[in-house]
């Protein structure tokens, strides 16, 4: 008895030690990677640094959907509205309380966590179809409303402004370059921490859920309320992302978060792979790569302005079918699964 709950406690300890170690490794690779990210920062031109601000509000955007779809098996259409609350809200923040960045982005983090949170309490009673149409009236009633709220600036919006860059960074650090800084940390600190929750005992009990869920229930799992926590989190990066856009382009207003974006987040995740977070910046180029290739390709066959406004959307939809067709689980896990079989052929 006392042999078998010593070497149960050696077992923990072993996996804590473990957890510990793949932790620090993941931040060093975080740190370094960031430090790549500011060197190339300092070596493209203007549009390439803007892109990639872009890129990193994607990335955070998608996790987001991968959490929520991948992990924990809910299917929402609606979280270009989570993004508008999250934007909405560090703009009011912003505006009216003259707060700092970093404190308007925690209001969007908390404000669309909120609305996360009460959705999620009403999707722990619904699933499949049901969830997703309850989630798309969502996407498409709520960026509305803004029109019926003064504070929130009607059909224009509102202005939100970051500030100009600290002077100290010199004068050669331009606008775009403190929005691309401002994204890149903020994805580095949410993919860091998203995927050490992913990791935990949270992210476990997502994926239990996810395969079967009266099994998680039989095991003590609380599905309901791992759900809310779900949506309650994923909520919250969506509207980080939210902000995060809304700065990149200056305003907040409802036309910035149309029905289209969450679809494109939706096909992001898939293009990434919807089981994980590996391939998220494969989703987050292509999001943001596709409006320029279909500008390229629309201005060299020289067609009409109707072809070239509905391009970039053919081109995502052919991807995104491509992708089901033939890497269904997304790039990355094909490469691993490829991978693992040649290692058990080879053993074999």
């Amino acid at each position: 008895m006392f042999s078998s709950s010593a070497h149960r406690e050696s077992w923990e300890q072993r996996r804590l030690d473990l957890h510990k170690l793949k932790t620090a490794n993941h931040f060093s690779l975080f740190i370094v990677f960031g430090f790549f990210l500011f060197l190339l920062s300092n070596r493209v031109d203007e549009l390439r640094v803007y892109q990639g601000a872009s890129v990193a509000v994607f990335v955070i955007a998608i996790s987001s959907i991968i959490l929520l779809t991948g992990y924990s098996g809910q299917v929402s259409l609606g979280h270009g509205a989570l993004m508008a609350i999250g934007a909405y809200g560090a703009a009011v923040a912003r505006n009216e309380l003259h707060i700092p960045i970093i404190l308007a982005l925690v209001v969007a983090v908390l404000l669309a966590s909120v609305g996360g949170a009460l959705l999620g309490a009403a999707a722990a009673r619904l699933s499949g179809p049901y969830l997703a149409g309850t989630t798309l009236a969502l996407a498409v009633g709520l960026p509305s409303l803004a029109n019926q709220f003064a504070i929130l600036g009607g059909e224009q919006g509102l202005v939100f402004d970051v500030g100009s860059p600290p002077t100290k960074l010199g004068a050669d650090f331009t606008q775009y370059k403190w929005f691309f800084w401002i994204a890149a940390l903020a994805a580095l600190i949410s993919m860091w921490l998203l995927s050490n929750i992913l990791r935990s005992r949270y992210g476990r009990n997502w994926r239990a859920g996810r395969s079967n869920e009266v099994a998680a229930q039989l095991s003590g799992i609380n599905t309901g309320r791992s759900k809310i926590l779900a949506f309650t989190l994923s909520a919250g990066i969506a509207g980080l992302a939210g902000a995060l856009l809304s700065m990149t382009i200056g305003t907040v207003s409802p036309s910035a978060f149309p029905l289209t974006l969450s679809f494109s987040l939706l096909t992001g995740a898939v293009l990434s792979g919807v089981s994980t977070l590996s391939g998220v910046m494969i989703g987050a180029v292509t999001l943001v790569a596709i409006p320029e290739i279909a500008d390229v390709v629309a201005n060299r066959i020289g067609s009409s302005e109707n072809i070239t406004t509905n391009l970039p959307g053919l081109m995502v939809s052919t991807l995104l079918i491509l992708a089901v067709l033939f890497v269904p689980n997304g790039p990355v896990e094909q490469h691993r699964a490829r991978t693992a079989k040649k290692a058990a052929k080879k053993k074999s």
